[in-house]
């Protein structure tokens, strides 16, 4: 009786259909920037950033899915004098960012453009370190069209087949030295989703398509109003609008708070340096014998309050030492006060301690003009006393090399109403243009030179705010050619700086911009503040 019971049950859930619902679980990380540890490296003080919380986080969420999926979206293995210590100093150890990963069960990690800053010797083997697949379709071989990492990764999770397609920035060559990309081309990642959504969807049989796309998005997510010049250098609205297929965007690159619906596909960019995470759930329902879904939802979670966990921290914790232990080994002496006390101050008027950056370019260039920029608010200089490492690398911290160009008159002059547009007037008093701190904060975009007289007058109109250009007590000749020394990341154009695209290369500098700051020091013994007030800004 029993069995017959059972039989017409089976036989009556096979007439009606059966009905299974599972929820899909992705976690997110990006622009990690070489954070593990929560501390910042320039203060030594506690800070809510890092892997290692994030792994507290994955940990918990883990206990209520253990088949959590991990995602990382590139810009990983750069940002920190900890990732710098290992490949400065011990490249031939494991990389401690991959092995972070490694053990938190990471399911892949796209290639951002950071990735290329230590040379394609370094991405290759941490690439080879990894027990997840680096990804990125439009990164290609050179003069072809083969991907050099691969495209994507497909995984089965509670029966659901997953494809992520991994998309990087094309925007790298404009900043990139074209010593670090000699191997690879960067394709469109909006033409190659083209290819390979459908693939994905056709061939491979996937139920859910992620594309995690190390780059941003260059309209409002809402209105599709563009947020910034449409460059190229972010493409996720565009994606969304020209690839169908997608289920879910991860984007990055732009160290963003995004969490929400573009043109009805979620979207996540959980910040940077593992300030936050990205939390997406996909429910699929196979009533009809395939999986359908049936619902999706999407949220940021902070790390804030969040504590470390002790096993990331005991992997890499030799690293962590050695690089405290580098970081605080005195160099030389300051005499006089480099700091900086008021960052808007500091970007109106001449100040030691950019001036002494601007010197020590044109000093190891050979150049009568050079251009640096204060990159962030969080920025402190240093005072009168002892300089150690920990002090230069917290003012310098972009793994930059320098380039010498021959540019036009015209061109500076046109770079310094770019960077004159920093500014506005609100309620009678100077203060800093809403387009260069939002979406994205652009502090870095905003350069200061030396080997040039100029006064920027906020209350002209934009593009007519440079009233006073000398060089060597003339004025600058618009059609005369100058060489100027500048990072790799502004040579090429980077920050809206097209002037400078594509100009002949007179010198490259191979060492980066801290080492070549902290030899200096390490040569001079002792270095002195000036401040030549050789520009301003009024109103």
């Amino acid at each position: 009786m029993k069995k017959t019971l059972l039989l017409l049950t089976v036989l009556l859930v096979a007439a009606l259909g059966f009905s299974e619902v599972v929820t899909i679980t992705i976690l997110q990380t990006s622009d990690i920037h070489g954070n593990i540890f929560p501390i910042n490296y320039a203060t030594n003080k506690p800070s809510d950033v890092g892997l290692a919380k994030i792994q507290t986080l994955v940990k918990q969420l883990k206990n209520q899915d253990p088949d959590l999926i991990l995602i990382d979206n590139g810009d990983l293995i750069q940002g920190t004098p900890f990732a710098y210590y290992h490949v400065k100093k011990d490249p031939t150890a494991p990389n401690p960012m991959i092995q972070a990963l490694n053990l938190m069960g990471f399911h892949a990690s796209v290639i951002g453009n950071h990735e290329f800053n230590y040379g394609m010797g370094i991405l290759n083997k941490a690439s080879s370190e990894a027990d997840f697949p680096l990804l990125s379709a439009n990164v290609v071989r050179r003069f072809s069209k083969t991907p050099y990492f691969e495209p994507y990764r497909i995984i089965t999770v509670k029966g659901v087949r997953i494809g992520i397609l991994g998309l990087t920035t094309k925007y790298i060559p404009n900043w990139e030295d074209v010593r670090n990309i000699l191997d690879v081309d960067f394709l469109d990642p909006v033409e190659t989703a083209k290819v390979y959504v459908p693939h994905l969807r056709e061939k491979e049989k996937v139920d859910v398509v992620i594309v995690s796309y190390h780059g941003g998005f260059e309209r409002d997510i809402l209105t599709g109003k563009p947020t910034e010049e449409l460059s190229g250098e972010n493409q996720g609205y565009q994606l969304l609008e020209e690839v169908e297929g997608i289920d879910l965007l991860l984007t990055g690159h732009q160290h963003r708070s995004i969490a929400g619906f573009c043109q009805g596909v979620p979207v996540l960019q959980p910040s940077n340096w593992g300030q936050m995470v990205g939390k997406a759930e996909i429910k699929l329902d196979n009533t009809e014998k395939r999986w359908v879904i049936v619902s999706k939802s999407v949220e940021l979670i902070s790390t804030k309050g969040v504590p470390a966990d002790e096993e990331v921290l005991a992997l890499v914790r030799t690293v962590e030492e050695s690089t405290q232990k580098w970081l605080d080994t005195p160099i030389g002496i300051a005499k006089g006060d480099f700091s900086v006390v008021d960052p808007l101050i500091t970007r109106m008027g001449d100040n030691a301690l950019l001036e002494f950056i601007n010197k020590v370019q044109m000093m190891v260039s050979g150049a009568k003009i050079s251009s640096t920029a204060l990159f962030t608010n969080d920025i402190k200089g240093w005072g009168s006393g002892p300089v150690s490492l920990r002090d230069v690398n917290a003012v310098y911290i972009y793994a930059n090399t320098l380039k010498v160009i021959r540019v036009s008159g015209q061109d500076i002059k046109s770079a310094l109403e770019r960077c004159a547009s920093y500014f506005t007037i609100q309620d009678g008093k100077i203060a800093v243009n809403e387009s260069w701190v939002s979406p994205k904060p652009q502090h870095y975009n905003y350069d200061v030179w030396e080997g040039i007289d100029y006064t920027i007058d906020v209350s002209k109109p934009i593009g007519e705010r440079v009233v006073q250009l000398e060089f060597e007590g003339k004025p600058l000749q618009m059609d005369g050619e100058y060489e100027v020394v500048l990072n790799n990341y502004r040579a090429g154009g980077g920050g809206n700086y097209p002037m400078f695209q594509g100009k002949p290369v007179v010198k490259d500098i191979m060492m980066e911009v801290a080492e070549l700051l902290s030899d200096y020091i390490l040569t001079m013994g002792e270095i002195e503040a000036t401040v030549d007030s050789n520009w301003k800004v009024i109103q």
